[in-house]
């Protein structure tokens, strides 16, 4: 799976850090931090993420 965000989106709301912890934070500034490339066994709480990013900044890819 591959994690993409939309930095010209995304305003760093903290949506998708509530939804899925082990895959987004915050850095030191207070700016969205997050796996690119996390496990798959992640997928659902990453789907989620994207789901209630409230600007539709993530992209979750799934596949080869």
């Amino acid at each position: 799976m591959k994690v993409v965000v939309d930095r010209n989106k995304c305003q760093d709301h903290g949506q998708c850090v509530f939804a899925a912890p082990e895959v987004f934070g915050f850095d030191d500034a207070g700016h969205l931090a997050y796996d690119p490339a996390p496990d798959d066994a992640l997928l659902d709480e990453v789907e989620e993420a994207a789901d209630v990013c409230p600007l539709q900044a993530i992209r979750v890819e799934t596949g080869p």
